[in-house]
């Protein structure tokens, strides 16, 4: 019985055949890369994305804090420190973000944070109370070299996102309505939540704390900019409270100062 064998193949043949896996295997890892960075859409449909700031609410930008002695010394304002925030975990991350109903929350994919969502609350609350409250001066961590807050506030921020109390009216599977051109619920609101401390770094006792929570009303379900412009008003309620706090601690300071004997 003969065996017969297939004739031995040339070496060309055989890196000829090798081609096409080793090019698959070359592409597999870029391909995979743009999708998990979310560079590469597998729908030619879908919307494109839509990135926001906050800041709208800001009068005008003042100038940045900034450390004097010797002769300025009188004109000095009181320094605020703005330490991060602590986000909740469903908050970290760059989508605006609907809670529907009591314990359901969706992320808008197409409606996305143009910055660390963090830095923006914090940039925007620094300058909102350097206009809003008298005598004193915020900076965002990381503050410049040299500077020595007299105050450091530390927030965490609990709620920031729309909300919708009946979710009936939207797509269902995916909840993406506005997003895809489905049904939306016909009213829902703003939310922000926000627990902070006012802390005197020189004991690092906290002075004053506080939670400021302001639900709006009125918001129309898929209209991620009237959200933002919304949420960012929020904010300006929030840098009044904390104005209110920081006015009331500098002046008991103050009062303390002048009735302890030098």
């Amino acid at each position: 019985m003969r065996i017969l064998l297939p004739p031995p193949r040339s070496a060309s043949s055989r890196r000829a055949a090798g081609r096409p896996a080793a090019r698959l295997i070359a592409v597999l890892p870029i391909s995979l890369s743009l999708l998990l960075s979310g560079c590469f859409s597998l729908s030619r449909d879908a919307p494109p994305q839509r990135h926001y700031v906050l800041g709208a609410g800001v009068p005008g930008t003042p100038e940045a804090p900034r450390v004097v002695t010797g002769a300025d010394e009188e004109e000095v304002s009181t320094l605020v420190g703005l330490r991060p925030p602590r986000l909740s975990d469903y908050l970290a991350n760059p989508y605006l973000v609907v809670r529907y109903g009591s314990h359901r929350v969706e992320f808008s994919e197409f409606h996305r944070w143009g910055e660390e969502l963090g830095r923006g609350i914090n940039g925007t609350l620094a300058l909102l109370l350097s206009g809003e409250a008298s005598g004193i001066r915020a900076v965002a961590a990381p503050w410049p070299t040299g500077a020595m807050p007299a105050y450091l506030v530390q927030l965490q921020i609990l709620r920031f996102e729309g909300v919708v109390e009946n979710d009936a009216g939207t797509s269902g599977l995916e909840g993406r309505g506005s997003e895809r051109g489905g049904a939306q619920p016909g009213s829902g609101a703003s939310h922000l939540r926000a627990a902070w401390e006012v802390i005197r770094p020189l004991d690092g006792s906290t002075v004053a704390r506080g939670t400021t929570d302001v639900l709006e009303p009125g918001w129309t379900p898929g209209d991620h900019e009237g959200l933002v412009r919304r949420l960012d008003s929020a904010l300006g309620t929030l840098a009044g409270e904390l104005a209110e706090a920081l006015a009331r601690v500098v002046s008991e300071t103050e009062e303390d100062g002048a009735g302890t004997p030098g």
